[in-house]
């Protein structure tokens, strides 16, 4: 009877030692994926920034060519004329940003400024009615 229950008790702490061994290594394989998804985010993070830059400077260079084309296209008096109407905006445009950014500037600067006290108005209490 011995060697049966000794064989049952091998089995058994054969089975919690497979249990342990399982555990570890789910873990390890855990840990691994977590780390390799953590390695993939900062990855993903610096392609998605370096496409942006990418689209942006494409954006630009497609722009640049299309006015290009377009200036070919004109006259030189034309050309001149453009340039003007293009240095006229673009005074305009800086012109209303800084104004933009002072009013920004100065509503900032309101709301940080401590607010005065006003005075309380304290309107007199009714007087009671004389007998």
């Amino acid at each position: 009877m011995a060697n049966i229950s000794d064989g049952f008790k091998d089995i058994f702490f054969a089975g919690v030692g497979a249990l342990a061994i399982t555990g570890e290594k789910a873990k390890d394989l855990v840990d691994q994926l977590i780390a390799k998804g953590e390695l993939t985010v900062d990855q993903g993070k610096q392609i998605n920034s370096e496409l942006t830059r990418k689209v942006g400077e494409a954006a630009t260079n497609v722009q640049y060519d299309v006015l290009k084309a377009r200036m070919k296209a004109m006259s030189p008096e034309e050309r001149t004329a453009f340039a003007a109407k293009a240095a006229e905006l673009a005074e305009t445009i800086n012109a209303e940003a800084q104004q933009k950014e002072a009013e920004d500037e100065a509503a900032e600067q309101e709301e940080a400024a401590p607010a005065a006290e006003e005075p309380i108005d304290v309107e007199p209490a009714d007087e009671p009615a004389k007998e």
